[in-house]
């Protein structure tokens, strides 16, 4: 839990068709060196994210292994913001995709992720859709801070390679 407080606030269900038709998408591709076993691993460790980037401050899996479809977790972001995530899918080894299904401050109606593993002849290619939507009145805010947001979720992809790699 975040200083911001004990309040939950429910977001909206997102599924495949929000990941493609979200208000503000991201999606990034790194290739990495490592084979994809190597890349997935990265993907489930107990310090995923935290490792990679400065600004995700946090990463608590709140379903035991081993993950599958219905595993639970929650992620911080700048000690600030918090989601409690449900991933829809797991293909063991080659691709997960959650929705947030809570967050601590009010702003996000709905938020999803899909991570995908693939191989390739000198390693392997990891590719991150992020998509979220605002509430309406907040979409202006997105908007204008989306250069801030996509620079971050770059770095996010820049850390995990230099990790794994």
């Amino acid at each position: 839990m975040t200083w911001l407080g004990r309040r939950w606030h429910h977001l909206l269900e997102a599924g495949d068709d929000f990941l493609v038709a979200a208000p503000f998408r991201y999606v990034n591709t790194v290739d990495v060196s490592a084979p994809s076993d190597e890349t997935w691993k990265a993907l489930t460790a107990d310090d995923a994210l935290v490792s990679w980037s400065p600004a995700v401050t946090g990463v608590q899996w709140t379903t035991p292994r081993p993950f599958g479809v219905g595993t639970t977790r929650e992620v911080t972001i700048l000690r600030l913001i918090t989601t409690r995530e449900r991933y829809f899918r797991w293909d063991e080894g080659r691709r997960k995709t959650f929705a947030a299904v809570q967050v601590n401050v009010p702003g996000l109606r709905r938020l999803a992720e899909d991570y995908v593993v693939e191989r390739t002849p000198n390693g392997s290619r990891f590719v991150w859709t992020l998509a979220l939507e605002p509430h309406p009145a907040l979409k202006c805010i997105v908007r204008l801070t989306n250069p801030a947001i996509a620079r971050m979720l770059r770095g996010i992809v820049r850390g995990m390679r230099a990790q794994v790699s």
